[in-house]
């Protein structure tokens, strides 16, 4: 990473231009211009293209890409957003937070900036990168597989962040749950069975017929891929969506949500 922040500032300098003017032709503040050659942080890709057309660099700038992307995005990140791309099927449950793809940037923010111990700056920056960077899954120009959300109503009324941020984060639910191949449920707190009471997971089930159980509680992180672990995975799947409200319904209760918010 340090070599490619000195490239760009070494460019930069070649080209006569002070951090103030190149931010401005590049669309960006001085401060991130800064940040990003003083290593706080990471460029985004849209970023070094820019600078790659403004200094006229012929592409050499704009192939760091690659290299950025191995520092932005950590391994596990990384294997994950891999098997996401081969799935033809992604099913998620989820207590605590939203879903990682339905995320904001301004949520996502706020949920790694709650972590304790607190990460970095440029920690921080990195996972809120690498999770926006896992939502072009949901790029309607693409090939996208099936999607499958169910939320505990406790994570719409968590306010995380604040109503600041929750509001347009309820929004994003609303306009990804309209999307005709993905299913968004809630699961509200008024059910008398919950079988979601172990904690959220995700399904990815992979175009070669592999079914693969992804889970986290607090410090562990698990992957399995072990058939008798993921038909549980599946089973137990299938009957939270049944004690879920429709989809429909789904989004009349997160359009009454963000009318209380």
């Amino acid at each position: 990473m340090r070599t490619v922040v000195r490239q760009l500032k070494l460019w930069r300098e070649a080209a006569g231009l002070t951090q103030t003017e190149f931010g401005a032709a590049i669309g960006y503040g001085e401060e991130l211009v800064s940040s990003v050659e003083r290593g706080r942080r990471i460029p985004r890709p849209e970023y070094l293209d820019r600078s790659d057309q403004v200094l006229n660099a012929g592409g050499r700038i704009a192939a760091m890409k690659k290299d950025v992307a191995e520092v932005r995005y950590p391994k596990k990140v990384r294997d994950v957003k891999r098997l996401e791309a081969e799935a033809v099927e992604i099913c998620s449950y989820n207590n605590s937070v939203i879903d990682g793809l339905l995320q904001t940037e301004e949520y996502a923010r706020a949920v790694f900036g709650g972590r304790r111990p607190p990460f970095t700056e440029e920690e921080l920056e990195q996972r809120v990168a690498a999770r926006l960077a896992r939502q072009e899954i949901l790029d309607t120009a693409t090939a996208r597989p099936v999607f499958s959300f169910v939320q505990c109503e406790a994570t719409l009324r968590r306010l995380i962040g604040g109503k600041m941020v929750m509001r347009p984060q309820l929004e994003r639910l609303l306009e990804v749950g309209r999307l005709r191949n993905v299913d968004l449920q809630v699961l509200p707190l008024s059910r008398e069975e919950n079988s979601g009471l172990g904690g959220p997971f995700r399904l990815l089930k992979l175009q070669d017929g592999a079914t693969v159980g992804l889970n986290e509680v607090q410090l562990t992180s698990r992957v399995t891929a072990d058939p008798k672990e993921t038909r549980i995975l599946d089973m137990r799947y299938g009957i939270i969506r049944a004690q879920a409200l429709t989809p429909r319904e789904s989004l009349a209760l997160i359009e009454k949500v963000l009318g209380e918010t």
